[in-house]
């Protein structure tokens, strides 16, 4: 509930207005888990809160920890018995937490694990909200940026993702900077122009994948309903109405996608954008047959990229050890409960 609506709630219920900013910052500010933990609210309050309104705070099932650089991932169940990942990152601007938006995804991406038993559900905006929160308290460190790039379409559970990020960022609550929220996308082309209009300066990271239709469909079943074109246009779109620079996101598979004219052909479909191309070489996937680019491969994709003017990175390969690709830790616990 946004502040605005749990005031008014509390009103229906007799109380006077302060308490709903009370209790808003017991939820967001000191991230409580229960109503008992709220002391400065009478025990009768409490009871009545208990009986009213559902609280969720997620338990994690398991946490893994990476020996390679200290990322984190976590395995969340949600009140219905289905699971969740999470992801904490560290790196030396602050912590990042990679949230789901739903418990698996329809979308198909073929490189994803995510998407291999389908679609769960939606997320109710307090299930994405709580995996930050969840990771704070487990974990005693402050998030300074979340990107909504787990399992999951965003633009697939719409109202609930912009309700989290409005909550998130609210002034009165945790207060995360809106600029320091990405939301990723495959390519819902209504979605996009939608989120637009928001008037949220958050920052769209595009699955780009490929620079010609044919090899995006391929690997991207949303391709086959919008093209390429159609996707730029409605992220131009998105340029214009925020000025915040669009990140497309490529992963790097080998013999696939990751050829020098591969490079060319994408510096070609992106000259003259304002954006940055984010380079990932493939998590590999026991279900798929897709390889990850070798390093020298990935490196000499970049140099391409720049010397057409494109500005690029390879994304920093985290957790590894730990399955930290979407929806990898997900599955083999499925598949471990199913056994058992």
């Amino acid at each position: 509930m946004t502040l605005e609506e749990l005031t008014e709630a509390l009103a229906e219920m007799g109380e006077k207005a302060f308490r709903g900013k009370q209790i808003f910052t017991w939820l967001h500010s000191r991230q409580a888990v229960s109503f008992d933990e709220m002391t400065d609210l009478s025990h009768s309050l409490r009871e009545r809160l208990k009986e009213t309104f559902q609280l969720i705070a997620l338990e994690p099932v398991q946490v893994l920890i990476s020996s390679i650089d200290g990322t984190r991932k976590y395995l969340f169940r949600l009140p219905d018995g289905n699971v969740i990942e999470s992801v904490l990152m560290k790196y030396k601007h602050g912590n990042s937490v990679c949230v789901s938006s739903q418990a698996g995804c329809r979308m198909g991406c073929r490189f994803c694990a995510s998407t291999l038993d389908g679609l769960a559900r939606n997320l109710a905006p307090s299930e994405i909200l709580e995996q930050v929160y969840g990771i704070m308290r487990e974990s005693g460190e402050k998030i300074s940026n979340v990107v909504i790039m787990g399992s999951g379409e965003p633009l697939d559970n719409y109202g609930n993702v912009i309700r989290f990020i409005r909550l998130l960022t609210d002034e009165k609550g945790y207060h995360l900077s809106q600029r320091n929220i990405t939301l990723s996308t495959c390519g819902i082309v209504p979605g996009i122009y939608r989120l637009a209009q928001e008037g949220l300066p958050i920052t769209l990271a595009l699955s780009l994948h490929a620079s010609e239709d044919e090899a995006r469909r391929e690997l991207m079943p949303i391709a086959r309903k919008y093209t390429i074109r159609e996707v730029l246009a409605a992220c131009d779109a998105y340029f214009a109405a925020t000025g915040r620079r669009i990140s497309y996101e490529y992963s790097l598979v080998k013999d696939v996608n990751d050829s020098l004219d591969h490079a060319r052909r994408l510096a070609a479909l992106l000259r003259g954008r304002n954006c940055h191309v984010n380079l990932i070489p493939v998590n590999p996937i026991q279900e798929r047959n897709f390889r990850s680019t070798d390093r020298a491969a990935a490196q000499n994709f970049k140099l391409t990229l720049e010397n057409y003017g494109i500005n690029a990175t390879i994304r920093r390969e985290m957790g590894r050890d730990i399955q930290g690709a979407c929806g990898q830790l997900r599955r083999k616990y499925q598949s471990e409960e199913t056994v058992d």
